[in-house]
């Protein structure tokens, strides 16, 4: 969706992430590198449609090299809050020709705050809200190489959350406690099942998370 905003908030968030300083190597650091303003210039600059009706008339009488192009800012950023968060972590990176998977742990949390990643308009959380909450429910976890390995998964077994079906079925969305929902991990492998501490949970080598959103 392409929309003409005002370009002063365009790029501010619900709260500030300058003041975030993610650590190398966590979800927040992934997040914040991949919402991170980019600047547009030289071979990369963007077809200005205003520039070129503004200098060469309506834009169907224009032959494409008079197309204007100009240095523009872009940023990715949130502009709906999902009621369930799947993020996927890349585990792959290019080695010349080949591909090698990615061991690295990154870490995570029990509960994550998507504000600073959030659009300053972000459409469905109440005014004058300055956090985004989610709590982490599952995740899925790769063992092996590029080749060939084995999916294994962490759920977490809890009550039923009403508060997430209100923001599934109707979009309503109200205060909760800004911690984890309490229930018991358990590591699931093909008919395996294990109670685990969420300590386990944490330390291991996610590929992807799913978390729910509490505010």
């Amino acid at each position: 969706e392409v929309s003409t905003g005002d370009p002063e908030t365009a790029f501010c968030t619900l709260a500030n992430r300058e003041e975030l300083n993610p650590e190398e190597g966590s979800l927040h650091h992934c997040l914040y590198q991949f919402t991170q303003n980019e600047k547009l210039t030289e071979a990369n600059k963007l077809l200005c449609d205003v520039c070129t009706q503004r200098h060469c008339g309506p834009k169907n009488n224009v032959k494409s090299e008079k197309y204007v192009y100009t240095n523009a800012k872009k940023q990715m950023l949130i502009s709906l809050a999902p009621p369930i968060l799947t993020l996927h972590l890349k585990r792959f990176q290019h080695a010349g020709f080949n591909l090698r998977k990615v061991n690295r742990h990154i870490k995570f949390p029990e509960v994550i705050d998507l504000a600073p990643f959030c659009t300053a308009k972000c459409k469905n959380v109440a005014e004058g809200n300055t956090k985004v909450l989610y709590s982490l429910y599952g995740v899925v976890e790769h063992s092996g190489t590029m080749r060939s390995g084995h999916y294994t998964a962490y759920v977490k077994t809890r009550a039923s959350n009403s508060h997430l079906s209100d923001l599934v079925l109707r979009g309503q969305s109200q205060a909760l406690e800004a911690e984890p929902v309490k229930g018991q991990w358990f590591h699931i492998s093909d008919t395996h099942v294990q109670a685990v501490s969420v300590s386990k949970v944490l330390s291991s080598q996610a590929y992807l998370l799913f978390y729910e959103r509490l505010l």
